[in-house]
């Protein structure tokens, strides 16, 4: 009968370790079933699930690997496997898996902690931990980087919906961001990320801007954050605010769009998207003169907003064609995949407001980016303690990968 044995290696980590053991183990025809190594500072831990061919003998292969792992100097221990609780462990594969990515300027054990007492109160498992940020020098300390780790759990949640609302409350007490994905093919290819524009790639409203040059910006700007809080019909309220506009000269756009504070991780985000070859595009309520000026400047792909109508060279209060409110920007979010012949599985969604949520919800990976309240708890994910370029780790670029591109 086969023997099945499960090694441990601890130790410094060196090169050749891992192909000294492995080369003991190929003398005896042995076969490896599983293997898994991780290196934390300079400690490697190593492990091998492993059956000794019916030909051969245990002793002498746990002898010889023994003797290897003193040359080494690594500690090696040794479990022998039951048949029945091999099978069992082969018949859990296929269940569900789900990444958990933690983010925010620092990580601290309390964190880690809290996650994964939820993680375990709900029947995750935790498979794989590993760390997606740069390392962090002790002396640079004013520059405060990004800190993330990602988790592969498998199992089922008990209650995926109230897991997501306790990860949301844990983000607000704790000031991380959390994240909790299936792990599935999609996950792994997304191909088109579409933006909101105000307050989300760009750090104001477009319209409190034209607003403020027309001298009405109080009033602009309530109706703009009535409606961002899901109070007023954002149709109706664009026709509000636009009314109070009529007659600004257009001379004024060009001045705002070349102020535009563009949200922190806004440039590295686009330029390593741009990089890696996805699709990128605008889907905004405002307008397209700006859009089309972040196009220009960002790389973006697609731009999709309201087209202002203007007269004499004047705004004259409308827009011209459809209002881009929320249901326009699902079916925008819509064409833009079947125009790229992807599944929206794998397209993401980035906003901030009551009006992005049809299109956040209709993504694959919809996330709230510095949203209200009432966005965060109804979308997906939620960002708000890093940039944009947060973004990244989601779809799991690490640090050195996206620094690595030309």
């Amino acid at each position: 009968m086969h023997e099945i044995f499960l090694i441990s290696v601890n130790g410094e980590d060196r090169p050749g370790v891992t192909h000294s053991l492995s080369s003991v183990l190929a003398q005896y025809d042995v076969t490896v079933l599983d293997i898994g190594q991780a290196v934390i500072h300079k400690m490697l831990s190593l492990g091998m699930l492993v059956r000794v061919p019916e030909s051969a003998h245990s002793a002498p292969i746990l002898k010889d690997l023994l003797f290897k792992a003193h040359e080494l100097d690594v500690h090696i221990q040794f479990e022998a496997v039951p048949l029945s609780e091999y099978e069992n462990w082969v018949q859990q594969q296929g269940k569900a898996r789900h990444i958990i990515t933690l983010l925010g300027e620092r990580l601290e054990a309390e964190h880690i902690a809290a996650v994964t007492e939820l993680l375990a109160s709900h029947g995750l498992n935790i498979d794989i931990i590993h760390r997606l940020s740069g390392r962090i020098p002790m002396e640079d300390e004013v520059r405060a980087p990004y800190a993330c780790v990602e988790m592969s759990v498998r199992g089922i949640a008990e209650d995926a919906d109230e897991l997501r609302a306790r990860f949301l409350e844990l983000s607000h007490n704790t000031g991380i961001d959390i994240a909790f994905q299936a792990d599935d093919l999609y996950r792994r290819h997304r191909r088109l990320v579409a933006f909101d524009m105000d307050s989300t790639l760009i750090q104001t409203e477009v319209i409190d801007e034209l607003a403020i040059a027309a001298g009405v910006g109080d009033q602009v700007a309530a109706i703009t954050e009535s409606a961002m809080r899901g109070e007023l019909d954002f149709k109706e309220s664009l026709r509000q605010r636009l009314a109070l506009l009529k007659g600004l000269d257009v001379s004024v756009m060009a001045g705002i769009a070349e102020k535009l504070p563009l949200t922190d991780g806004a440039e590295r985000l686009l330029r390593t998207l741009n990089q890696l070859g996805y699709k990128t595009a605008i889907i905004s309520g405002g307008f397209t003169y700006f859009g089309k000026y972040l196009q220009e400047k960002l790389g973006v792909d697609y731009v999709f907003a309201n087209e202002l109508e203007i007269a004499e060279g004047k705004l004259t209060g409308g827009v011209i064609g459809d209002i881009v409110d929320g249901e326009k920007k699902a079916e925008c979010l819509r064409l833009l995949a079947a125009e790229e012949d992807i599944s929206l599985n794998q397209v993401v969604a980035v906003g901030d407001g009551a009006n992005d949520l049809p299109m956040l919800r209709l993504a694959g990976l919809g996330i709230a980016f510095r949203a209200k309240p009432l966005v965060k708890k109804h979308a997906q994910h939620a960002l708000s303690t890093v940039g944009l370029d947060g973004i990244l780790y989601l779809i799991g670029v690490r640090d050195r990968e996206a620094q690595e591109l030309p």
